[in-house]
């Protein structure tokens, strides 16, 4: 066989053996279009539950939070009305030798569930833990210390927009950036305009600041008598109102029993000892700042869709 036509068959050969080895393109030859019936990737023939108008058969759950619901509980919900969803921004970042790595996230875990329940129609995404907290290389600003997490200001805004867009494609008519760090809200606040400058209709995307009105907390505070507006500092990256922030979420992400057990029970002099006064302080926190969350929220999108 002359060398060129062996050649040829050897490519004819490799080509058919490539082309076995591909999924049929969808919607031409043997391929067929995936089922529209179908939900999470299952097969709606195989399993009736993968089929996205099937009966939920299980009772709705008590909850606001997407990442411990199944599908079928958001489908459910949103059904039921609730067609906002609040996305928050955290941190990974130093809070002394108190507070955990996640103390933003912790403080969201209480205020986004209270927001979304005072809402009576949202829902909350798993809040984004990876923001900006200074340069990575070289180290500035909190990556100087170990156990940080930075990301880069243009990732960052990568990230929440296809987080956003995933939400818009579901369906969700309001989206909620709220962000529990100073350095978050630049890229939320660029973000959330980009996208309602791309998208005329629906949906409305609202950036909140107010949320990070961290002022109203240490006036809530000195209001209530349990700390002077020019009371003492630790010069920790603390304070008394995101300690009692975090506490109504997990007492352990601040170290309660370890610090009551050392002695170490106090924030800028204000002391963190009784457990039920903690519980007490770290809901009307919670409370102030959904019920200012909330009428900011109701203003920022009755604006938006004037």
């Amino acid at each position: 066989m002359p060398r060129t036509h062996t050649v040829a068959v050897l490519l004819l050969l490799g080509s058919t053996f490539l082309a076995a080895q591909q999924p049929p393109a969808q919607g031409r030859g043997r391929g067929a279009p995936p089922d529209p019936r179908n939900a999470g990737g299952g097969n709606c023939t195989a399993n009736p539950f993968n089929c996205v108008d099937t009966a939920n058969p299980l009772p709705r759950p008590d909850t606001v939070w997407m990442e411990d619901m199944t599908w079928m509980d958001v489908r459910d919900a949103m059904k039921a009305g609730k067609k906002t969803v609040i996305i928050s921004t955290g941190g990974i970042e130093p809070n002394g030798p108190w507070l955990a790595l996640g103390k933003h996230n912790f403080v969201l875990r209480a205020n986004c569930d209270a927001i979304a329940r005072k809402l009576g129609d949202a829902l909350c995404a798993p809040i984004v833990p990876f923001v900006p907290e200074g340069s990575i290389e070289p180290k500035s600003s909190h990556m100087l210390t170990v156990g940080t997490i930075s990301l880069e200001e243009a990732t960052f805004e990568a990230l929440l927009t296809d987080i956003v867009r995933s939400y818009k494609m579901h369906g969700f008519e309001t989206v909620i950036l709220i962000g529990d760090s100073g350095g978050n809200q630049t890229g939320m606040k660029t973000v959330a305009d980009k996208l309602n400058a791309q998208w005329s209709a629906k949906p409305v995307v609202a950036h909140i600041p107010e949320y990070y009105a961290y002022n109203t907390v240490e006036k809530l505070l000195v209001d209530l008598g349990v700390m002077k507006a020019d009371g003492p500092s630790d010069s920790l990256h603390d304070d008394p109102g995101i300690t009692l922030n975090m506490f109504v979420t997990d007492p352990n992400s601040v170290r309660y029993d370890a610090r009551v057990k050392a002695g170490t029970a106090t924030i800028n002099g204000v002391s963190i000892a009784d457990k039920a006064k903690n519980l007490e302080l770290g809901r009307k926190i919670v409370e102030m700042r959904a019920t200012n969350t909330v009428a900011a929220i109701k203003k920022a999108v009755a604006e938006r869709r004037k």
